[in-house]
């Protein structure tokens, strides 16, 4: 199966049956495509092997001390940070990557770990101990809801408010999301057009996803003159927006950007004749 509609086919089942291990992987494979993604599923077990103990303190101490992984301010828009393997393979990554990491080896001990999506600064919150909160682009250090807060104001600074809801945990279809967020912005950056087409398109098969992401995967497409699957895509995001299905917007304003987008569909075609 090509890695997109692996990719595709994972994501599509509930949130507790993705596994997050192989859906991070084969982002990766898209960037890297001689990436052998169950060789580097049978890596993730190694690491897990390694660890001397089935608990957080002796998982944060495997990861963030003896195998020395950090989190890489030096280069933190390296888009291998957003790459497992690499991350594995580098020993360096950035917050929703290093986590990622973290649950996907806890899983294997039996330390339960999630995601926590706070606004500027991904961490991960112990299931065991809800209290717990664990900081993994700062060396796996262990964190307190006070430190998260304190953590939240010096990002934002201290007059905007901080909403416990921050804290709480977010599913795996989110944090693919982040991660394809991520790429899709250094990729941006660099200019990188062929590059955000896949970022973009793997957005598209996410739970959830808009007529605006649709059509911003329209819009790279054109970019890189693919202009009949450009028309493809712009036509489906015209039928998604139909109806006010475009997200954030009411139903008036779902036909107009319908309208635009078929439109952009006919104009594209044109160029084909």
């Amino acid at each position: 199966m090509e890695v997109t509609e692996r990719f595709a086919d994972l994501v599509s089942r509930s949130g507790a049956d993705i596994p997050l291990d192989e859906a991070a992987l084969l982002i990766a494979a898209h960037g890297r495509t001689d990436l052998d993604v169950d060789l580097e599923i049978s890596r993730l077990d190694d690491l897990a092997a390694g660890c001397a103990a089935p608990g957080l303190d002796a998982l944060a101490d495997h990861l963030f001390a003896d195998l020395g992984f950090a989190g890489n301010a030096a280069d933190y828009y390296d888009p291998r940070n957003s790459y497992l393997d690499q991350v594995v393979a580098r020993r360096l990554g950035i917050p929703i990557t290093l986590s990622v990491l973290a649950i996907v080896v806890g899983r294997r001990l039996g330390v339960p770990l999630v995601g926590v999506a706070m606004p500027g600064h991904f961490l991960l919150r112990d299931q065991v101990d809800p209290q717990v909160f664990v900081d993994p682009f700062a060396g796996g250090t262990l964190i307190d809801r006070h430190r998260c807060e304190v953590m939240f104001h010096a990002l934002h600074g201290v007059d905007v408010a901080f909403d416990e809801a921050y804290l709480e945990p977010v599913g795996t279809d989110l944090m693919l999301s982040r991660m394809l967020a991520n790429l899709r912005s250094v990729f941006l950056s660099r200019g990188d057009r062929a590059s955000l087409v896949w970022v973009l398109r793997l957005r598209t098969v996410l739970p959830g996803s808009s007529a605006e992401d649709r059509a911003d995967l329209a819009a790279a497409l054109a970019s890189v003159g693919r202009f009949d699957e450009a028309a493809v895509e712009y036509d489906a995001a015209g039928g998604q927006a139909s109806g006010g299905l475009a997200s954030g917007r009411g139903e008036n304003q779902g036909e107009n950007w319908s309208d635009e987008w078929r439109r952009r569909a006919e104009r594209l075609r044109a160029r084909l004749n």
